[in-house]
């Protein structure tokens, strides 16, 4: 088999432990023979930190494989056979104000949705497409798994503005599945299920076992747990669950309850507990201080409160499946090309996909239900938008977007909303802040 060389763009996430697993676990069918992390200068004590522990974790699992890390991207490209985008431009703390600007206009502030999922969307574009640029002229025939949020916005301009070959993952449908698995108390590898939507905009129509459609029955299974760590679960998210027939990202809170999610979020501004991002930085704090620990040689058990459970089972596992042709499904972020009739063509998706040397082929699903349709084509807008703007640096287009969204209702709220974002975030948003000739 040929060596592989996986780089990870963003490596100094703390999420990287869970790729680490990942590659140990998939041993046999991958032979990874060098992994390079790559991050900017102002991520590089943690990147070292990272690098460390995941040499100590490779030796614990005897497995011999190459770990470096590198400020400088162009340099680790060279040679990759795959490359994973898991990065955070304007850090944490980019994050915090994505947060608590729209809470000031009673708008929810949350880091995919809303608002503040528009100002990670049009801060990250432009990045990715410089990486896409680099990766079209040292390594055309790799492959890009994008993990970067907002997924599928994310992943849909790159398809839009680059040659680059990508695939948009995201944790949240295998944590599903294995959710709708667990109330039914069966294996998830023997649990086949069908998804249709948007990145954190998904629904599981279907769940068969054995044969037979076994959701309605997932669904009258009450649960107190909700599907990710980093969302509080409605309690009554069950009962619309059950009156649409699907079950529903936890992501689809946002939308259905979106005045008690706002009530939440404001709750939590004016604690001690802050916003989510206050709530991560904490997590990461004592995250960094495991990772240092020369002793620990696997991922530790806290990395779980971080909200990327399962991360490495679908970002590896994909890997596998192009590696070895092996025709297994995976729900990834894809071009719909008629997947989904009602949505555009050169949008992405969120859905069932066969996974080969190919890349992702969506299975034909259909048409979206009547139910949710709505919801789903004005989301496809936004993001639609979203990308524009992000790649002209054009207002009135990030305007239109906003006011696009479902979770905006009121056009001061969103013309007030977009400039304080852009205030805040002028030093990473170039785009916005060029003259006619393109100067800053």
């Amino acid at each position: 088999m040929k060596p592989l060389k996986i780089v990870v763009i963003g490596g100094g996430s703390s999420y990287t432990p869970e790729l680490v697993e990942g590659i140990i676990l998939h041993r046999t069918t991958l032979p990874v023979k060098e992994l390079i992390l790559v991050d900017v200068l102002m991520g590089e004590e943690k990147v070292n930190i990272i690098t460390d522990l995941a040499k100590r974790m490779f030796i614990n699992a005897e497995m011999n494989v190459d770990v470096s890390y590198t400020l400088n991207r162009r340099e680790a490209l060279n040679g990759a056979d795959f490359v994973l985008t898991q990065l955070r431009v304007g850090g944490l703390d980019a994050r915090r104000k994505d947060e608590r600007i729209p809470l000031q206009y009673g708008v929810i502030g949350q880091e995919t949705t809303g608002p503040g999922g528009f100002a990670k969307a049009i801060r990250t574009i432009p990045v990715m497409l410089e990486i896409c640029r680099d990766m079209e002229n040292i390594c055309p025939d790799a492959w890009l798994i994008n993990f970067t949020n907002p997924s599928g916005i994310v992943t849909e301009a790159i398809h839009k503005y680059s040659k680059v070959k990508c695939i948009g993952l995201c944790n949240v449908p295998i944590n599903m599945h294995y959710d709708a698995a667990e109330r039914l108390g069966v294996n998830p590898k023997d649990l086949y299920c069908e998804f249709t939507g948007l990145n954190h905009l998904s629904f599981m129509t279907h769940a068969y076992y054995n044969g037979a459609d076994r959701l309605p029955e997932i669904l009258g299974i009450d649960v107190e747990e909700g599907i990710v760590e980093n969302i509080n679960k409605i309690e009554e998210m069950d009962i619309i669950a059950n009156q649409l027939g699907f079950m529903l990202s936890p992501y689809l809170q946002y939308f259905y309850f979106e005045k008690s999610m706002i009530q939440e979020e404001l709750e939590n501004l004016h604690s001690a507990k802050g916003t989510r991002s206050d709530e991560v930085l904490e997590v990461e704090k004592g995250l960094f201080e495991l990772y240092k620990n020369t002793e620990l040689n696997i991922k530790p058990e806290a990395l779980s409160k971080r909200g990327g459970a399962r991360y490495s089972e679908a970002a590896i596992s994909l890997i596998n499946s192009i590696y070895n042709d092996s025709n297994e499904l995976h729900v990834v972020n894809v071009i719909n090309h008629g997947t989904i009739p009602e949505l555009p063509q050169d949008s992405a998706v969120e859905v069932n996909c066969i996974i080969n040397k190919q890349g992702a082929t969506p299975i034909h699903i259909g048409s979206l239900p009547t139910t949710i349709r709505g919801l789903v084509e004005q989301v496809k807008m936004y993001e639609t938008l979203t990308i524009k703007a992000a790649v002209t640096g054009d207002r009135t287009t990030a305007l239109l977007a906003l006011l696009n969204n479902p979770l905006i209702h009121d056009v001061m709220d969103a013309k007030n909303i977009l400039n304080d974002l852009l205030d805040a975030h002028k030093d990473l948003l170039d785009n916005f802040y060029k003259d006619k000739m393109g100067r800053k």
